[in-house]
């Protein structure tokens, strides 16, 4: 059985092994015919297949850009939250209570840390701040403030009609000198039984929402100080705040020659408008304008209010981006109408006739004309009076029959700002042609100088930018009452007419009363020549490319309304999806 199985077996494995060479042969001339031959055939079908190989490439890269350019065509590269803002002041700080500030850098720290009761608003009106109302009664001579609900402090502390009311008290009072001081002299301020603060005013005053653009202490951190003390408080160095930003921290450069100093701010997210989109502010103060450029430069700063476009050939420009935004503001060559050599009314006169104004004013190149303290962005005047024309020989003879053969000697007041060093310098020129002695003496712009000269008025002419605001009222400026070391009144200018017309224009509700009643001083303001209107400055600002900064379409009053808009400001930048 065995053998019979074996011998099988061994007849399958013949038959098997002869097919497996059969069908090797044939698979040999099957790959032979069909493979191997026909390689002769690719030389005849090369450029057939060069074109489809390139015309899969060409789809596969059609397709790779198509992917990409429609990837980027539902994304754009947008500002987002986070970021830390620098800008680059001029001055130095003092001390950060707002109610003392009186540096550019002091000012601005002020407006970034604490809110007002009003505010600017981006058409360049009075509008309200921490206030939810600000209502006048019928004569305008008492105002009612209704504070907004929910205000804190950074401390967590509410903001309360109590604090306003401290902080009235504290400016108005002499021992504490604050600059907003002019504005609330003999107003009353207390609350009434619905805790709306009301403010009683000794006259009608139909701006005085603009007064109330004063920022708020809290009472609970200085209700116990002594107000000639205020000063020294630590609230100056580490103040409570209610603004956009929170104090965080302030650090000297101490490798940095030009004092450096660096105040970092945080942003504040119980402020009333709404947390910021930047997570912080930092404000680089330097003493020179040079340092300022080289801060930008270096790249230490991404934004500056400091220059004038005479510096924009200092600046990397392919970095940073220049912005001109007019201001209601004036500069003006102020006499001082108290000092023996321009006590006459006649030798002023007589001045104004023999400067040439269009020559002083190109030591101001891009700055728009100013003949009066009125502009017509704040009220619309139908007749202006004329202003005598330059007669240099008439005003030197009148000038020598003025001195009586005696020398005449003017010391000229200014700061380290803007144009205003060039701009004395040239009135110094003219001045020196009609026979004066002139000294200049440049300051720079602090607590100091509003104390020793502008307090004091320790100058014969004044060369200064003051700011008219966003409405009408030169009472501070121009009314006897102002004429000390508390008020405004540059020129000691004192005029009884004047007086009455001024305080007219300010009580009246109607607004035609009012424009016939500012002509009308302006005729005295022309006659009197208290002072002489140069131009109206512009605020150029300076930002890195790659930030986001103050809209184009707000209307300034001050340098410091660059902030209405903050909460938009921004320095961060990512990739993100745009919505469908």
């Amino acid at each position: 059985m065995k053998d019979i199985t074996k011998k099988r077996g061994q007849k399958f494995l013949k038959k098997f092994s002869r097919a497996s060479i059969k069908a090797s042969e044939e698979g040999k001339e099957h790959i032979k015919e069909n493979l191997i031959g026909r390689f002769s055939h690719i030389a005849n079908i090369r450029l057939l297949i060069l074109e489809w190989s390139l015309l899969v490439i060409a789809l596969l890269m059609l397709a790779i850009t198509q992917a990409f350019w429609f990837g980027n065509s539902y994304a754009e590269n947008v500002f987002v939250d986070g970021g830390t803002y620098t800008e680059a002041t001029l001055g130095d700080v003092n001390s950060l209570n707002p109610l003392f500030a009186s540096t550019s850098s002091e000012k601005t720290l002020s407006r970034l840390m604490f809110a007002t009761l009003s505010t600017i608003d981006y058409s360049g009106h009075s509008s309200i701040g921490l206030a939810e109302s600000i209502k006048p009664n019928e004569d305008g001579k008492i105002w009612t403030v209704k504070l907004r609900d929910g205000l804190k402090w950074s401390d967590g502390e509410p903001i309360t009609s109590d604090d306003v009311i401290f902080t009235t008290e504290l400016i108005k009072n002499p021992a504490v000198g604050s600059i907003y001081g002019s504005n609330l002299a003999k107003v009353k301020v207390e609350k009434n039984e619905k805790d709306e603060i009301i403010f009683n005013l000794p006259t009608a005053y139909s701006d005085f929402i603009t007064a109330l653009n004063f920022p708020i202490v809290p009472q609970h951190i200085l209700g116990e100080t002594d107000p000639q003390t205020l000063l020294e408080n630590n609230f100056s160095n580490a103040p409570v705040t209610s603004g956009a930003f929170v104090f965080n921290a302030m650090q000297t450069n101490s490798s940095s020659a030009d004092g450096e100093k660096i105040f970092y701010l945080s942003a504040n997210p119980d402020y009333y408008k709404g947390k910021t989109m930047l997570n912080s502010f930092a404000i680089h103060t330097y003493n020179t304008k040079e340092d300022i450029i080289n801060s930008l430069n270096a790249g230490l700063t991404s934004a500056t209010a400091e220059l004038s476009e005479a510096e924009v050939d200092k600046i990397a420009s392919s970095q940073f981006i220049l912005k001109n935004s007019s201001l209601n503001s004036g500069a003006f060559i102020f006499f001082n109408t108290s000092r023996d050599v321009v006590k006459k009314n006649d030798m002023r006169t007589a001045i104004r006739q023999g400067i040439n104004i269009n020559r002083v004013r190109e030591a101001a190149p891009d700055t728009a004309k100013l003949d009066y303290p009125l502009l017509e962005s704040q009220i619309k005047l139908t007749n202006y009076p004329a202003i005598p024309e330059y007669n240099f020989v008439a005003a030197k003879e009148k000038i020598a029959e003025l001195s009586n053969g005696e020398s005449l000697h003017i010391d000229i007041a200014t700061i380290n700002s803007g144009y205003l060093i060039n701009v004395a310098e040239a009135v110094k020129t003219e001045l020196e042609k009609l026979g004066f002695e002139v000294i200049i003496s440049a300051y720079e712009e602090n607590q100091d100088f509003i104390n020793n000269i502008i307090s004091k008025r320790s100058y014969d002419i004044l060369i200064y930018e003051i700011e008219l605001g966003a409405d009408p009222d030169l009472l501070p400026y121009y009314h006897s009452s102002q004429a000390n070391m508390s008020g405004l009144n540059l020129s000691n200018y004192r005029n009884a007419l004047a007086d009455d017309l001024l305080l007219g224009a300010r009580d009246t509700m109607n607004e035609e009363l009012r424009i016939k009643k500012y002509e009308s001083f302006l005729e005295y303001w022309v006659t009197g020549v208290p002072a002489i209107a140069l131009y109206q400055p512009n605020l150029t600002y300076y930002y890195n490319k790659n930030v986001r900064t103050f809209s184009n379409d707000i209307k300034l009053v001050t340098a410091l309304d660059r902030f209405s808009d903050i909460n938009s400001w921004a320095a961060t930048k990512a990739t993100k999806n745009k919505t469908p």
